[in-house]
C-alpha cells in the first residue's frame, strides 16, 4: 500500500505549457467559458437556497434539510472542481500539481457523491411522508440529520481509499482537472473503480427509481378515489419524478459509462471530446439540482425568487399541492397539504 506522502509525490502528473495539448486553443477557451457559466449560476442558485433558509425559519425544517444539504454538496462541487477548471481550461494546461489534483479530485468525489446520495435521500424521505412505510412512525429531525450524516460518512468512506493506495487521482478529459483514476489498468485502480460506481452510483439510483416507483404507485392508487385534488398532486409529483431520474440520469450515466468502458475495454480508442463531455455534464448537475428540487418546491420558490429578483415577484405564487407538503392521509385515504 502506497503510504499518503509517497502518493502525493508521485510524478505522473505532467503538466506546464509545454505539455502535449489534447485539444485546440479555441476547445480550452470554449470549455473555460461554459465552465465560467455554469460556476456562476451553481454558485447564484446554491447560495441562495443556503441564504433563504438561514433567513426565513418556516424553511427550517426537516423535510428541507436535505435540500440545503444537496444545495451545500454542490456548492462544494463548484468551488473545488467547476471553478478551478475555469481557469485551468483558460490556461490550456492543468497548474496545481501533484497535491492540488489530489485535493481537487477529493474534494469534488466527496461532494459529489454526498450530492448523490442526498438526491437518493430526497427520494426516501418523500416516500417516507406520502407512503408511511413504517406505519405510524412520522419523519422527524432525527431521521433527517440521520440521514444527512449517513450520506457525507458513505461519501467519506468510498472517497478516502484513493489517499491511501487502492486507486488514486488523476488528471482527466483533456487534462485540465481531476478525479478518480478510471484510465489506470492496475489491479487496484480497475478493483476499485469497479466498487466506487456501483456502491456510489448504482445504489443510490436503485435508491430512487425504487423509492419513487413506490411513491407514485400509492399516489395513482389515491388518485382513483381522491378526486380531482388527489389527481392533480400524482399529475404533479410524476412530473417531478421525470424530471428528477432524467436529471440524475443526464448528469452522472455518460460518466459512469464512460469509466466503466474504460474499466472493462482498456484498448479502446475514444477522442477526446468523448472524454470530456461526460465530465463537465457531471459537473453540470450543480446547477440542474437547485433548479428541480429546490426552485420547484413552492416553499423555497416564495423566498427565493423575490431575493433573486431584488425583492420583485413575477410569478406569484398559486394555491397548490407541493410535493414536498403533500402527505397521506391513513384515515381517509386522501392526498391533504400540510
Amino acid at each position: 500500500m502506497v503510504s499518503f506522502p509517497e502518493f502525493l509525490n508521485d510524478s505522473s502528473i505532467h503538466d506546464g505549457p509545454g505539455a502535449k495539448v489534447p485539444l485546440p486553443w479555441a476547445g480550452f477557451i470554449t470549455l473555460s467559458l461554459l465552465m465560467a457559466v455554469f460556476s456562476i449560476t451553481a454558485v447564484v442558485l446554491n447560495a441562495t437556497v443556503i441564504v433563504v433558509t438561514l433567513r426565513h425559519k418556516q424553511l427550517r425544517q426537516p423535510l428541507n434539510f436535505a435540500l440545503v444539504n444537496l444545495a451545500v454538496a454542490d456548492l462544494g462541487i463548484t468551488l473545488t472542481g467547476s471553478v478551478p477548471s475555469v481557469v485551468t481550461n483558460a490556461l490550456g494546461y492543468y497548474i496545481m500539481g501533484r497535491v492540488g489534483c489530489v485535493l481537487e479530485g477529493f474534494c469534488v468525489a466527496l461532494f459529489g457523491i454526498t450530492a448523490l446520495c442526498t438526491v437518493a435521500l430526497i427520494a426516501v424521505e418523500r416516500l417516507f411522508v406520502v407512503c408511511k412505510p413504517l406505519g405510524t412512525i412520522t419523519f422527524q429531525t432525527k431521521h433527517a440529520a440521520g440521514g444527512l450524516l449517513l450520506s457525507w460518512l458513505w461519501s467519506l468512506v468510498w472517497n478516502s481509499p484513493p489517499l491511501f493506495g487502492w486507486g488514486s487521482y488523476q488528471l482527466e478529459g483533456a487534462g485540465t482537472s481531476c478525479g478518480p483514476d478510471w484510465q489506470s489498468r492496475d489491479l487496484r485502480n480497475v478493483s476499485y473503480i469497479i466498487c466506487y460506481f456501483s456502491l456510489c452510483f448504482a445504489v443510490p439510483f436503485f435508491i430512487i427509481v425504487v423509492s419513487y416507483s413506490w411513491l407514485l404507485y400509492t399516489l395513482r392508487q389515491v388518485a382513483k378515489v381522491g378526486g380531482c385534488v388527489a389527481a392533480r398532486a400524482e399529475s404533479k409529483v410524476a412530473w417531478m419524478v421525470v424530471m428528477m431520474v432524467l436529471a440524475f440520469l443526464v448528469s452522472w450515466l455518460p460518466y459512469a459509462v464512460l469509466a466503466l468502458t474504460v474499466v472493462f475495454n482498456p484498448d479502446v480508442q475514444l477522442a477526446v471530446l468523448v472524454k470530456v463531455v461526460p465530465i463537465y455534464m457531471a459537473k453540470s448537475s450543480t446547477v440542474y439540482n437547485p433548479l428541480i428540487y429546490i426552485y420547484m418546491n413552492k416553499q423555497f420558490q416564495k423566498y427565493a425568487i423575490p431575493l433573486l429578483m431584488c425583492g420583485r415577484d413575477p410569478w406569484p405564487s398559486e394555491d397548490d399541492v407541493s410535493d414536498v407538503q403533500t402527505v397521506l392521509s391513513p384515515l381517509n385515504n386522501k392526498i391533504s397539504p400540510e
